[in-house]
């Protein structure tokens, strides 16, 4: 997330009456996950074993809860609990603001986007033009969708992340700053749910179809002119490339990337990243050839034993 005036590392460490390190007129632009930064961003770290990645990051200024050597051309925060710091932050910078209306005032649509009854759009929406959005459909505050888009009913878009930090009194969340991207010429089936980024964003590239009944989690990036079948489940922080085909109830972990052009077969899961060009069956998966031959050879353990 950009924030909408830049700040200074002074102006943070009074925020969350934090020490600081650093120049204190050391410019911010706003705040990020550590898979997702760029320079001018903030983002945090909590535990020892991330320090070197967090410091080390293109993230320019980082909330941590150790004093630590501050590299080159960044600054630090120093903070006793930064997971609560930055999330205060997210609240401040994004709250949530309700809305009265079924669509609200601050939203855009563009020419010919029709609108069917019951759908709910929310603050700072951008929907462009061509655009059928079916009835019950709910679109997030923030959320960007472009031309000759179509949304089937009852899709929620840019709920928030399923993120949350487990501790001692039970589970914290993540509070989601993020929004959702969704290009050109998209189709949506019913009852999808695309959430938005944890403070980046989560990304639908042109051209590409989904099914009824998928799920798409956070700060995941899907390429152009992919299809995704019904009851697809991807987890966050995904990147699907362009081209893509995953078939009906492929189940696919975090923090993979699935190659371009790769299809993935029904009923699949996977659990670890695959390259592109190939087609994929399995649990886990894997090329869907050998996948043949190993249930091939499963079917003829019982004549093979029967014999020994």
């Amino acid at each position: 997330m950009k924030f909408e005036t830049i700040l200074t590392l002074k102006q943070l460490a009074e925020l969350i009456h934090a020490e600081f390190i650093g120049d204190p007129d050391f410019k911010i632009t706003g705040m990020n996950e550590i898979h997702m930064v760029e320079p001018g961003d903030l983002t945090f770290v909590d535990h020892p074993k991330y320090y070197a990645k967090a410091l080390n990051s293109a993230a320019t200024t980082i909330i941590i809860n150790k004093k630590v050597d501050c590299p080159d051309g960044k600054a630090l925060l120093i903070s006793e609990d930064p997971f609560s710091d930055y999330v205060g932050l997210a609240k401040k910078f994004r709250p949530f603001v309700a809305c009265d209306k079924n669509i609200s005032e601050s939203a855009e649509i563009g020419p010919g986007t029709q609108i069917q009854p019951n759908t709910f759009i929310g603050n700072h929406v951008k929907i462009g033009k061509n655009c059928i959005i079916h009835s019950n459909v709910s679109i997030y505050d923030h959320s960007v969708i472009g031309d000759d888009v179509i949304i089937h009913s009852s899709s929620v878009i840019g709920a928030d992340a399923y993120y949350f930090q487990k501790r001692k009194d039970g589970f914290h969340k993540m509070e989601s700053c993020g929004k959702v991207i969704i290009g050109n010429k998209v189709e949506i089936g019913a009852l999808c749910s695309i959430d938005k980024g944890v403070s980046g964003d989560t990304i639908i590239s042109d051209g590409t179809k989904m099914d009824n009944h998928c799920q798409i989690g956070h700060d995941t990036y899907i390429g152009k002119n992919c299809l995704i079948g019904s009851q697809a489940a991807i987890a966050g922080v995904t990147r699907i490339e362009d081209d893509v085909i995953l078939w009906g109830k492929v189940a696919i972990n975090k923090d993979l990337v699935i190659g371009k052009g790769a299809v993935v077969l029904a009923t699949s899961a996977v659990s670890k990243s695959l390259e592109g060009g190939k087609t994929y069956f399995g649990v886990p998966a894997i090329e869907a050839r050998q996948a043949w031959r190993e249930l091939a050879a499963i079917r003829r353990l019982p004549d093979i034993l029967e014999n020994l």
